[in-house]
């Protein structure tokens, strides 16, 4: 019986700690951001305007980046973000930066 109530507790561990939510930065990283950012940060939310280091503080990493031909002079940048579930994509967002802020996500 104990064997069986320390199997459970151990599972139960486990399936817990696959569910936590990954933390991509520290207090002290976004402490200069403005407090806006630093909410949409810690909600996982983006909003236009963001810095790509602020975008992957509140996201990760995209699952491809690429940049793209500079425009006037100023640099401009492509972000995907790929949602899976099972064996397949479900849905993708598309983020476009320019001149290092974010001014385009797709739906």
């Amino acid at each position: 019986m104990k064997n069986a109530i320390l199997v459970v507790s151990v599972l139960l561990f486990f399936l817990q700690v696959g569910c936590a939510k990954s933390v991509r930065y520290s207090a002290e990283e976004i402490k200069d951001f403005p407090p806006s950012v630093q909410e949409h940060i810690k909600k996982g939310e983006i909003s236009l305007g963001m810095t790509p280091q602020q975008v992957r503080y509140s996201w990760g990493a995209p699952d491809s980046a690429r940049k793209l031909e500079p425009l006037d002079g100023k640099t401009r940048e492509e972000w995907i973000y790929s949602a899976t579930a099972g064996m397949g994509v479900i849905g993708t967002r598309l983020l476009v930066f320019f001149d290092g802020k974010l001014i385009y996500i797709s739906k």
